[in-house]
């Protein structure tokens, strides 16, 4: 994608040159006048270029859809705010605090992640046997673990 985007601009700046050299060449060849008409046509003529660059660009390239970007639903991030701004006050600061550190949160472990780690976390806290299980797992410290990195770094960015 860099390539492709790199190659639109060179083929940007190479048409942009180009006019102002023709635009010259006119001017001294045909007065002042000229000027204005050939810098518009090659203005459009450049325009038409780089629209039809992107067009490739984006016909192309592998075009990411919201759900790969945001996996995590509105209702997650909700409950996750709200949770936050009853720790936190209940304020407007902490609410944009509280959304930027959902939104770090989701940049950094998949909704797949955030839910095994919450479920560690919400069955660890129950008693006996089951608990345990949840308490003493090395996959589970792993989830957890990565959960509350991702916290902190929330916390470092939005706090």
């Amino acid at each position: 994608m860099a390539d492709a985007i790199a190659a639109a601009r060179a083929v940007v700046v190479n048409m942009h040159n180009r006019a102002e050299k023709d635009a010259a060449i006119d001017v001294a060849d045909e007065g002042e006048g000229a000027l204005t008409g050939r810098l518009e046509m090659h203005r459009a003529r450049t325009w038409s270029a780089l629209n039809a660059v992107v067009l490739a660009i984006g016909v192309v390239s592998p075009v990411a859809r919201a759900d790969d970007i945001n996996d995590y639903p509105t209702r997650a991030r909700a409950d996750y705010v709200f949770g936050c701004m009853k720790a936190n006050g209940e304020s407007q600061r902490s609410l944009e605090q509280c959304s930027c550190s959902i939104d770090v949160i989701a940049s950094l472990i998949s909704y797949d992640r955030y839910v095994g780690a919450e479920t560690v976390l919400r069955m660890a806290q129950v008693q006996g046997n089951l608990g345990g299980q949840f308490r003493s797992t090395e996959q589970a410290r792993t989830l957890v673990d990565d959960l509350r990195r991702a916290q902190a770094e929330a916390e470092v960015r939005c706090f």
